[in-house]
């Protein structure tokens, strides 16, 4: 009040000697007048306007269009937030003036400044009124003439009274503080009004990325030209990042558009915008790739500098940006500290200059807005890094992936290579938060330094030492760190290798009923996993201790040496201290996290260096002619090939081979033999030792396993190809698919499950062949892709493919089907690697005995026929069949009327889904009961008081510690001290070690609550996964499981809990210090209340798109993995069909698919953040202003500097508590997407149910009987056994046969209840199979599956990997199933290692181990699920009689492809489209020349004995 009086003092007196003529023009009357009077002529504008609009145009204008806003002028929300500020800047200005002059006598200049303001605060309130009405009812692009000509006039009024206010301070007249701020403020906004109304609308026309995220997605054309523009490289294409002006960047006003649109909507994928060119895979991918090469030069190993060099180099400008802004950051985060002692001794009353006051909170008030930007855009541009960093190395480990050899994939699991891209990675990307911080602490250190030593003196020595002591200290909890961390991730990758292949190989772990073993296997692995994280969790605890106790540990020896020197020790040199001790501790408190970081860092650089040093397929394996350049179409001489280049026995010897264009060559020969290989060396995929490989022309593969992409049918024969109707069409009649697209809903656009899981065996097949056709190349390769169908389509496939479609190009076919080999030019006969015998097939069949003995065995077979009486059938059948089998079409065409007509009244009132849905992703706010079930799953929440309690603890004794320091000590060294120095020391140490006691108690109870709740999360999650019925498996691609298994996973394990603890902790801290400034001045809470208001509306407004863009980064991320999945198992066919780059490609836009949600996430934290630090700003500058306009002696200068050392914090702080309150909403998902699996899969049946446990010895007959038996596999889908009746006798054999989709697998699948039957129920000896267990029934059953399969372990794990057998029975078994000497020749027998999928044993093989477990099982009931389909047929002769005198008391049944495998059956039953057409002895069913088996038979017979030329 003292100043304001002064100052009208001294201008009353100072206008006594201005010249009468104009003095007027300085008098600040006449100046509020002007302006006043200027405003009241824009309200009385305005309102004539608006009643001109509404009574004059009426109703005219009609509705506003959808979406009119397209061409709104720019800066149209700012211009309309400014107006909203100048109109509050007034009222509040307004107010002040009021309260201020409230108690004086009110002259006429009061009162007129008093108007002035009041018309301000209603004429910028109609501006804001007037601007929101018309804008969004029009799309003009510029702002109104006349409000831009007013604009003018308010510029250069603004600028008139800043003159006046500069002109009179000249001449040392005193003006009120709040009439030179009101000034200034109002010109800052002038200026920005100038800029939009003048300058800003001429490039206001089209801010083409607003238009579709103001609209949403309702315009989706405008979405898509947009991508379709990008990809087509339109430069016209906008982003809003690249393309925002320079007060956008600075106020990431950018972002509020999407933030705008997630507000009113949820978030989708086609709603966040495009990444820029640079920060995208496609334009930084290449950048990083020519750097690695070029730092890689002739080495072909990579090492771990190379990598950092290219991934810097391939970001160097944004590093060195960020470095700008830290150093800018750091400097102005000690402007802070550097004043406090001066502003202490101004409270107390030296003051150095007139307004030295006013100079220092100014001071503070630009340091903190700088300290602000620099922050804000310092973690932006870093985390902008980091998503181009993640995408690039995604990117290069895919392309790796894709042209690893065969030994390098053996080292190498697909588990392992999903843990490089979900983990590793990930870390890498997020070490770029820490990149800065090892320079950065040096420079804080120093600068710390340099303000301690102004302060204290020497005392500075003893600082530096603690603060290295503290450091050192870290050094061997860092080392710790590391080496547990590297065991984490071996021990997790151990664990990802083995759930990925559990999980692919699902269906054969029930079927065997080993889900609870393999399940027992993932918790053992996860047990040495959690061992090394219980240590890695304590580690972190006792580092987070040390170094929240170091600043109060530094403070506590710098004072102790103060005192022992003798300096003086004053309030404001105290709190100087104090406020540079807190400052240092963030890199102090952040050291732990980066030498920690550092360490996992280098680990996942180490990883991924390593992985990318493997060696690749050689190119010069095969030389690549160019189309029609030879004659010869394959040609290799003397060559040998070995998949293992250190095996003393080359796979493949002495190959000379030449294959002219069109020829047809046939490769037969018993299994283990080197057929395969032979295809594999062709497509050079085998490591070659000597020889030449030509190749001349395009080639096509079909591989003996199908290979199925999860996507639309359709795509998966078009396989990149653009459509062609009339080859589509030409291809799918030849692979007899047309029949089975009119049963499925979605005919060719029906989406296919992971690996094919919703087609049958033969489904795949064909479509896989299909896929060769359509491609249209020079030469095929097929690897016995006959075996997987039955011998009526067999048939069809040989003679419409290969003879047909075929007839022109090169076709070298595998295959164990003798009938097949006549058609062929050439048959080459195979043994031990070598091809012993090749020529036509007559000339061969006499030349030697290798081939003399599959024609044999095919013979054996063949006169099995005979013995039945298939004579006669035989003729009348081939007339038919030349006939275009008349009645077997008619018979079949019955059916499939019956079967849409019942498919019909299925389908009635339900809905018809896909098999594979999208990703389900909760949408809307994270419920509280997540947080509630995170924090009260470990030991039901005791130990979160007990946190708490400590961190409240902590915070009492820092506070106090503070607070006695600051009262206890002088302010200057004329004033005597309150207590002794030793006292004061004394109580300041008793409390700072009460402190780090508390952080130390906080820190293990957080680690323990943290660890516990990760583990027992973990394993009810894979309990329901294992117990989860085979429909999810079918549904839910692997890479959403492994998903959760590994990134959410890891989520829990490290992070959720220090992130709800960091969210209470600072949440605690914060009212620590707004009870610290309230106390010293309760009027903090004027504007506390309103800033925290709107901080809260802020973060309200904000967390709907941040949660979402959160949840659409995990969803995102599922497809990278998948895709990268499917691409490892399917590496051969995409390389046979030169398809890496397409894949690559879709590598590529899948990883910016994830880049984007990951961007914007970052851009949006940044856009709150950046408004919290402004509003908390606000708040530090009216606490500073309120501090230096009390009169002197009324607040304790020591306390008030207290509270101002904590008031420098509270922009961090406050935007902390927001930020840790969004980071944990954002990490809780990953608790979310686990508590998905927990709580909403659906579970089998009891594995056991006491009350009805079987006796141990049933089945004792294994009688098998159903009833009216009717299955679907979903309830919106249609039945696919339609009510089955019919008795399997006990110890019979039991054909089923019936063409590809009949039903066959169905029944087994039921028979395991594998599903459950809609309607009817299964018998097993009297007992209703469904009234039992699931253990109970399926350990009791054996089964040879479709699909042989063999885990990675040892032959002894996958023969009894319940081990339950001794070694002598696993050995009889070997021996009974012929792979007794082939596992005596290996060097560990039993122990002989298997690699993943059993990729190091031939399919064959595979087959017969299948066979040697179900011997060691000797069960009653067994199951043959087309078990010899890989097997040659002197093999399969050779599993039959092994089954005929092993289980010749057994309930045997059998699905086969092979009419032999069932003719000696005793009874037959044929399905067809769900129903049983045929029932009865094999003998019975000949005998009858019109009955379908013996059409069958027929075929087969025909295809048996005919040359297909």
């Amino acid at each position: 009040m003292e100043l304001f009086h002064s100052s009208m003092h001294l201008l009353s007196h100072h206008s006594s000697f201005m010249s009468p003529g104009t003095d007027f023009l300085l008098q600040p009357i006449f100046i509020r007048g002007f302006s006043g009077s200027l405003h009241l002529l824009l309200l009385f504008v305005l309102l004539v306007s608006w009643l001109w609009k509404k009574f004059k145009v009426g109703d005219g204008g009609g509705a506003p269009k959808e979406g009119s806003r397209n061409g709104t002028a720019l800066y149209y929300r700012h211009t309309l937030i400014c107006c909203l500020a100048v109109s509050a800047l007034s009222v509040g200005f307004c107010l002040f003036n009021y309260f201020s002059w409230n108690k004086q006598v009110w002259s006429e200049e009061k009162l007129v400044t008093l108007f002035d303001l009041a018309i301000r605060t209603l004429s910028w309130g109609a501006v804001f009124v007037y601007l929101h009405s018309h804008f969004s009812s029009c799309d003009e692009p510029k702002f109104p003439f006349l409000l831009r000509v007013w604009w003018g006039f308010y510029f250069s009024l603004s600028c008139y009274c800043l003159v006046v206010d500069i002109v009179l301070y000249q001449k040392h007249v005193a003006l009120p503080v709040q009439s030179l701020v009101s000034d200034a403020a109002f010109l800052v906004s002038a200026l920005f009004f100038i800029y939009v109304g003048f300058i800003g609308s001429k490039e206001g026309r089209d801010t083409l990325l607003e238009e579709p995220l103001l609209n949403g997605s309702r315009d989706s054309s405008v979405g898509n030209t947009a991508e379709s523009n990008k990809s087509t490289g339109d430069a016209t294409v906008k982003i809003p990042f690249s393309n925002a002006g320079i007060f956008s960047i600075l106020t990431f006003s950018w972002m509020s558009p999407l933030i705008a649109v997630g507000n009113k909507k949820t978030l989708d994928l086609e709603d966040v915008p495009e990444l820029d060119k640079g920060d995208s895979v496609v334009g930084s991918f290449p950048v990083f790739r020519n750097k690695l090469e070029s730092e890689r030069g002739a080495l072909s190993r990579v090492t771990t500098l190379h990598l950092v060099k290219a991934l810097i180099f391939s970001a160097w400008r944004e590093i060195l940006l960020t470095a700008f802004f830290v150093l800018l950051y750091t400097m102005a985060s000690y402007v802070g500290p550097y004043l406090i002692d001066t502003f202490v001794q101004y409270l107390y009353g030296r003051r150095e200059f007139e307004y030295e006051g006013y100079a220092l909170v100014s001071a503070f008030l630009v340091a903190k807005l700088v300290e602000c930007l620099s922050r804000r855009h310092r973690i932006f541009r870093l985390q902008q890094i980091g998503v181009r960093i993640r995408a690039v190395l995604v990117a290069m480990i895919y392309n790796k992936g894709l042209t690893l050899s065969c030994q390098s994939k053996q080292c190498h699991t697909s588990g392992e290579i999903i843990n490089y891209i979900s983990v590793d990675v990930e870390r890498i990307g997020d070490f770029t938060w820490y990149m800065h911080d090892p320079w950065m602490v040096v420079l804080q250190v120093v600068l710390a330094l340099l303000i301690l030593y102004k302060n204290l003196g020497l005392a500075v020595i003893a600082t530096l030492v603690s603060t290295i002591v503290v450091m050192l200290a870290n050094v061997p909890l860092g080392k710790l760190q590391e080496k547990f961390q590297d065991k984490l991730m071996e021990s997790k990758d151990r664990r990802m290798k083995a759930t990925s292949e559990i999980l692919r190989n699902m269906r054969i772990v029930k079927l065997q009923a080993w889900e609870m073993k393999f399940l027992s296997k993932i918790i053992d692995l996860r047990k040495t996993e959690t061992g090394w994280l219980r240590k890695f969790v304590y580690t972190s605890a006792m580092t987070t201790f040390v170094f929240w106790g170091a600043p109060t540990f530094v403070s506590v020896v710098t004072f102790l040496t103060c005192m022992l020197l003798g300096i003086p020790l004053e309030s404001g040199k105290i709190l100087s201290a104090l406020a540079t001790f807190r400052i240092l501790q963030e890199p102090i408190y952040n050291l732990p996290d980066t030498i920690s970081m550092i360490a996992q860092t280098k680990v996942s650089l180490d990883r991924i260096a390593s992985f990318l040093s493997l060696d690749e397929l050689k190119p010069d394996v095969v030389e690549n002619l160019p189309r029609g350049s030879s004659d010869t179409a394959i040609e290799i001489l003397d060559a040998n090939f070995s998949w293992e280049l250190s095996s003393p026995n080359p796979t493949l010897k002495d190959i000379n081979l030449k294959v002219s264009h069109g020829m047809k060559f046939a490769v037969c020969g018993t299994v283990g033999s080197g057929k395969s290989s032979l295809l594999s060396c062709i497509l050079g995929e085998v490591p070659k030792i000597s020889g030449t490989l030509t190749l001349c022309g395009t080639k096509a593969y079909v591989s003996q396993s199908p290979w199925i992409q999860s996507g639309k049918i359709e795509q998966n024969i078009l396989f990149g190809k653009e459509m062609d109707r009339e080859r589509y069409e030409g291809v799918l009649e030849a692979c007899s698919l047309k029949k089975d697209l009119e049963i499925l809903s979605f005919g060719d656009q029906t989406v296919i499950g992971e690996r094919g899981i919703n087609l049958s065996g033969g489904q795949k097949q064909r479509i896989q062949i299909a896929r060769a056709l359509y491609q249209d190349a020079d030469i095929y390769l097929f690897d016995d892709p006959f075996s997987a169908v039955d011998a009526h389509t067999g048939s069809h496939l040989f003679k419409e493919c290969l003879m047909g479609l075929l007839s022109s190009k090169t076709v070298i076919y595998v295959t164990h089907q003798v009938e097949f080999l006549p058609a062929a030019d050439i048959v080459l006969v195979m043994k031990d690697g070598k091809i012993t015998q090749a020529g036509k097939f007559n000339d061969i069949l006499n030349s030697g005995t290798d081939f003399m003995d599959l024609v044999g065995a095919h013979n054996e077979a063949l006169s099995a026929l005979d013995s039945v009486g298939v004579g006669p059938v035989e003729i009348t059948s081939i007339s038919k069949e030349d006939n275009n089998s008349a009645s077997t079409t008619g018979a079949v065409q019955k059916v499939d009327n019956r079967d849409v007509q019942d498919s019909k009244i299925d389908d009635l009132g339900v809905p018809k889904g896909q098999l594979v849905q999208e990703e389900e992703r909760e949408k809307g706010k994270v419920g509280f009961s997540v947080y509630w079930k995170y924090i009260t799953t470990a030991y039901g929440g005791a130990l979160v008081p007990f946190i708490l309690l400590a961190q409240i603890l902590f915070q009492l004794f820092q506070i106090g510690s503070n607070y006695w320091m600051a009262w206890a000590t002088p302010v200057s060294a004329d004033v005597k001290p309150t207590v002794t120095s030793s006292v004061l020391i004394i109580v300041y140490v008793a409390l700072a070690v009460g402190s780090s006691f508390c952080i130390l108690f906080r820190s293990l109870l957080l680690s323990t609550a943290g660890y516990k709740t990760a583990t027992i999360v973990f394993n009810k999650m894979h309990l329901c996964i294992f117990r989860a019925p085979m429909s999810f498996f079918d549904a839910t691609p692997s890479g959403r499981i492994l998903n959760r298994a590994s990134t959410d996973q890891n989520a829990v394990d490290m992070n959720i809990s220090n992130q709800i603890g960091a969210f209470a902790f600072s949440m605690i801290q914060l009212l620590g210090i707004i009870a610290m400034m309230s106390q010293v001045a309760w009027q903090v809470f004027i504007i506390f209340i309103p800033v925290i208001t709107a901080c809260v509306w802020y973060q309200q407004y904000y967390i709907p798109s941040a949660r979402e863009l959160a949840r659409l980064v995990g969803v995102c991320k599922a497809p990278v993995i998948q895709h990268f999945a499917e691409t490892i198992s399917g590496s051969t066919t995409i390389r046979s069909f030169d398809q890496e780059s397409r894949f690559r490609d879709t590598n590529m836009k899948l990883m910016d698919g994830y880049g984007r949600p990951k961007f914007y996430t970052a851009g949006a934290m940044e856009w709150l953040c950046f408004r919290l630090d402004v509003l908390s700003s606000i708040t530090f500058a009216f606490f500073l202003i309120f501090l230096i306009s009390v009169p002197e002696g009324v607040i304790y200068p020591g306390i008030a500097g207290l509270a101002v050392t904590y008031g420098l914090n509270l922009n961090m702080l406050q935007t902390w508590v927001i930020w840790n309150l969004c980071n944990m909403e954002n990490k809780i998902i990953s608790v979310e997407r686990i508590l998905q699996y927990t709580t909403s899969i659906p579970s089998e049946p009891p594995l056991v149910i006491d009350s009805k446990r079987p006796d141990h010895s049933w089945p004792s007959q294994g009688k098998v009987d159903m009833h009216d038996l009717q299955v679907r596999y979903a309830p919106h889908m249609p039945l696919v056994l339609r009510g089955l009746t019919c008795s399997f006798p006990g110890g019979m054999k039991t054909g089923i046969v019936g063409r590809t989709g009949s039903g066959k697998s169905t029944l087994i699948q039921t028979l395991f209840r594998i599903v459950d039957p809609a309607a009817g129920r299964i018998l097993i000896d009297g007992i209703d199979i469904s009234s039992i267990g699931l253990h109970d029934l399926r350990s009791r059953l054996s089964i040879i599956p479709q699909d042989p399969t063999m885990f990675e372990g040892t032959v002894r794990s996958n023969l009894d990997p319940l081990e339950e057998y001794t070694d002598e029975q696993i050995w009889e078994a070997l021996d009974k199933c012929q792979l007794g000497d082939e596992v005596r020749k290996k060097q560990g027998k039993l122990d002989s290692a298997v690699s993943e999928n059993g990729e190091n044993w031939s399919m064959g093989q595979r087959q017969l181990v299948c066979l040697g477990r179900v011997l060691l099982k000797k069960s009653k009931v067994l199951v043959l699920d087309e078990a010899t389909a890989s097997v040659d047929t002197a093999t399969d002769n050779l599993i039959q009689q092994t089954l005929r005198h092993h289980f010749s008391d057994c309930t045997v049944i059998t699905i086969a492809h092979r009419i032999t495998s069932v003719l000696d059956s005793d009874m037959v039953l044929l399905l067809s489209h769900g129903l049983i057409e045929e029932c009865d002895s094999p003998a019975r069913l000949l005998e009858n020349e019109s009955s379908s088996f013996a059409q069958l038979v027929a075929e087969y017979t025909m295809r048996s004995n005919s040359t297909f030329e």
